[in-house]
């Protein structure tokens, strides 16, 4: 990873002294400048510099107006927009900041620098009341267009509590089936051709083809797609709001509910930001149990999509199996965890309790047992010939076009990058292992489905090397900021066991700063960005999430196809609504 020094000395050479730095507890090179220059900064790094940052990673905001930041040096601002690049070159992010001054403050767009920024903007506009100058078609986007206020701002109401009693009067009603009512002209979509008329088709959000509660508007030509208005935010529960009312601790359960079928791998991309932030080191015995679970989960996580996505295209009987033997991996995790699907066992500075007696029997009758299921699945679908016709040369995107819509994970390794954020930028002890990172290279629907094949054979590589080289040692760091506190330590006098009821009551209090952490979740780049003003809870969490960025890039990718191609390329894509609207 390159030396931030160099970067920053560049940036002040080519614009001058505007930039002023920030020291983050995650040590990505974070810079503040005026708002002004925003734009032609963002567009040199993409464009114009050596090694440049292609890809928007994300683009969030900060409501400042309850924090005091006066002494600390950087702007006073009522609001901060953030922006988070990455290089694949130079193998790091940046972070631009832009402090505003308003109470309702307008930014510009940089829609067309990042065609992936519109969803972006529409979700700071949506959360925040942000407005961006330039964006062709800002409007709400996870909340209802009918609904008031922005719910990421600080004096929005937490809890239902804290609102009034719900009344649904005939009005009400009328108004909200009305805005329901899908307007072409609206979106920008024109109702006819010279030559034809185009029909407008509603899939969703109650249709097996979304996976979830999806809608999706689709402009045809006959059978053929012409455009795509993706309806999102019927699963949205405001998790990043409910961070700001939970402990450190207690916020714990509510990241698994985001990718729901990546179970721990979202506590891990959560607890390594916190872990950061309190300076905690994580024993190596931890770091290992963890990678474990992560990997089942993985396989878990790719068997729902494998099956579901077989039944897409036609095949009725892989789902079937392919459930069973997820059965068989929550079987290893509720004999470790006590919890399937679901099992909240990771801990800010380990896991809740060592492994129990017994599980290297299970894990190594898993191992014994997958690896011919996979050979037998290989027959079953992927040599399928009817899976070949429906999924081969169906939704192709370049590595270019992947990059610019913000692809991470499988969907990105399938046009060529052997990109893996366990192996590039290792976590929780990633670089002791062994495995390969699959590619393909045509970019298409069945290209995303042989990566992610390979890829539940490179996590069975891995579960077989903590299973032979598991070290002994702590289940959770001695660090006083780990949650719950190690019980040992409860009852050699009051003091000690005031602390511990303090720090299992309250939770901890996380020193101020802000990290981010990244990891490679089961549907691509996952982070979480947590942002600390010394309290027992966060003052910011920012969830970036895979799933948001494949989603937006669905209608680019399908425009020419037909309907029935539509559901090829949803199930190809391997997404979670939960993780698109959090």
């Amino acid at each position: 990873m390159e030396n931030k020094n160099n970067l920053t000395d560049q940036l002040r050479l080519t614009f001058g002294d505007v930039f002023t730095e920030q020291q983050t507890k995650d040590e990505i090179l974070t810079l503040w400048l005026p708002l002004d220059r925003l734009r032609e900064v963002l567009a040199y790094l993409k464009h114009d510099l050596p090694h440049p940052y292609p890809l928007l990673y994300d683009l969030t905001a900060i409501d400042e107006r309850t924090r005091n930041r006066a002494s600390n040096g950087y702007p006073v601002s009522t609001f901060t927009i953030v922006y988070h690049l990455f290089s694949f070159e130079r193998n790091n992010f940046i972070r631009l900041k832009c402090g505003l001054k308003e109470e309702y403050p307008t930014v510009p767009s940089i829609t067309t620098l990042w065609l992936n920024a519109s969803w972006y903007e529409k979700e700071v506009y949506d959360m925040f009341g942000i407005r961006f100058d330039g964006h062709k078609n800002l409007r709400r986007l996870l909340m209802p267009l009918s609904w008031e206020g922005h719910p990421l701002r600080k004096e929005h109401p937490a809890r239902a509590t804290e609102m009034g009693p719900f009344r649904l009067f005939d009005e009400k009603v009328d108004h909200e089936q009305a805005s329901l009512q899908f307007k072409p002209e609206d979106w920008g979509l024109e109702r006819q051709s010279e030559d034809s008329d185009f029909m407008f088709l509603n899939i969703g959000p109650q249709h097996p083809g979304t996976h979830g509660v999806l809608r999706l508007i689709l402009q045809l030509d006959g059978e053929d797609i012409v455009d795509i208005v993706p309806d999102i935010g019927f699963h949205h529960r405001g998790a990043e709001k409910m961070a700001e009312r939970q402990s450190w601790h207690t916020y714990i359960p509510y990241t698994d509910r985001i990718d729901y079928l990546g179970g721990v791998n979202n506590n891990l991309a959560y607890l390594l930001a916190v872990e950061k932030l309190a300076g905690i080191t994580v024993p190596a015995r931890a770091q290992m149990i963890r990678v474990m679970m992560c990997e089942f989960f993985r396989i878990a996580s790719h068997l729902v999509w494998y099956g579901t996505f077989s039944q897409d295209v036609g095949q009725l009987s892989p789902v079937f199996y392919m459930f069973t033997d997820r059965e068989k991996i929550f079987n290893v995790v509720e004999a470790v965890c006590g919890g399937r699907m679901h099992p909240n066992w990771f801990r800010i500075g380990g896991v809740a309790q060592d492994l129990p007696k017994g599980w290297e029997t299970l894990v190594q009758q898993f191992l014994e047992y997958f690896p011919k299921k996979l050979r037998e699945y290989d027959k079953l679908v992927m040599a399928n010939s009817l899976f070949k016709v429906r999924t081969k040369g169906i939704g192709i995107f370049t590595l270019d076009e992947a990059i610019e819509w913000g692809a991470t994970g499988a969907n990105l390794r399938a046009c060529g990058l052997e990109w893996d954020f366990r192996k590039k930028q290792p976590y929780s002890g990633y670089d002791q292992f062994s495995f390969e990172v699959p590619t393909a290279v045509n970019g298409d629907c069945y290209d995303r489905a042989l990566v992610r094949v390979e890829e539940m054979r490179q996590s069975l590589r891995i579960i077989e090397q903590c299973l032979k080289n598991m070290p002994e040692g702590a289940y959770k760091a001695e660090h006083p900021l780990t949650t719950p506190p190690v019980k040992k330590h409860t009852m050699k006098d009051i003091e000690t066991l005031i602390t511990h009821f303090l720090g299992v009551s309250w939770g901890p209090v996380i020193p101020s700063g802000e990290a981010m952490s990244c990891i490679e979740a089961t549907k691509g780049a996952n982070s979480f960005y947590a942002i600390s003003d010394g309290n027992t809870s966060p003052y910011r969490m920012r969830v970036r999430t895979p799933s948001f960025a494949h989603m937006q890039m669905v209608p680019y990718i399908s425009r020419g196809y037909t309907v029935a191609d539509l559901l090829s390329i949803l199930g190809a894509m391997d997404y979670v609504l939960a993780d698109i609207d959090r």
